[in-house]
């Protein structure tokens, strides 16, 4: 297999070095990701400057802009063919509910998609230890689920591993999206000469939703395995708003 493997923690982060060996088990493995933190960076692209790149380490590349930048540059200037296999991750502090819609790590995958390749994320949620064995372990087992069986069409994978070193990887549920959201906060603050700046912050609020969702899966200790999709359409409300339109007003 040909792997790409990107996040948007930065090329350097512990998560990304873990990911890429266990993956290596399966293929050969082409990094590419951000040369610094690019968090909550969701589906950005970079069109208003040009992009430089760098070989840090041998199939190994640090580019100035956002992870879907380096799904770009990986696919259409690294690499000689398509890959088989994007992966994101593994990202430091879990992708969970209404995290997806900031996350660059979840969106570089739904940017493989788009592209025609088959892709996952993979977060470690809480970081209360930081030990990503167990999700780059969990993550070979999903490369391996999709060699085999493929994606559903217009699909990715959205996998959170709880940071438990001893972590059960049978102890797993297929989950979908659930809520996850933050007391609304700005912090205030003023510089040496005494201009204001601003810190966006927040202290999450409790979850919302049973195992079946991939937040409350997670909190039950299990890893949860999220099929997500582009399309952003609100089915269930199309009659609705269509509706509108048959009242004549």
């Amino acid at each position: 297999m040909l792997i790409l493997v990107t996040n948007d923690d930065g090329v350097h982060a512990p998560g990304i070095r873990a990911l890429s060996e266990a993956l290596r088990e399966l293929g050969r493995v082409v990094i590419a990701a951000p040369d610094r933190e690019r968090s909550a960076a969701s589906h950005s692209l970079t069109l208003h400057h040009p992009l430089r790149m760098e070989e840090v380490a041998e199939d190994c590349y640090a580019v100035d802009g956002t992870p879907t930048d380096c799904i770009h540059l990986a696919v259409h200037v690294i690499l000689e063919r398509k890959p088989d296999l994007l992966v994101s991750g593994i990202n430091r502090g879990g992708n969970l509910g209404d995290d997806v819609t900031y996350s660059g790590t979840v969106w570089a995958a739904l940017e493989g998609n788009l592209m025609g390749i088959p892709s996952f994320a993979v977060s470690l949620v809480e970081y209360r230890n930081e030990d990503y064995r167990p999700a780059a372990r969990f993550a070979v087992k999903v490369a391996r689920w999709i060699e085999e069986n493929g994606l559903p069409e217009n699909t990715i994978l959205n996998v959170n591993v709880p940071d438990d070193p001893d972590q059960n990887l049978d102890r797993y549920l297929i989950t979908h999206q659930g809520r996850r959201r933050f007391a609304e906060s700005v912090i205030q603050k003023k510089d040496p000469r005494g201009r204001s700046y601003f810190w966006i912050a927040g202290e999450p609020l409790p979850p919302e939703g049973g195992v079946e969702t991939d937040v409350g899966a997670v909190g039950n200790g299990y890893i949860s395995v999220t099929p997500l999709h582009p399309d952003m359409t609100n089915s269930l409300a199309l009659e609705t708003i269509r509706s509108w339109n048959r009242s004549g007003n």
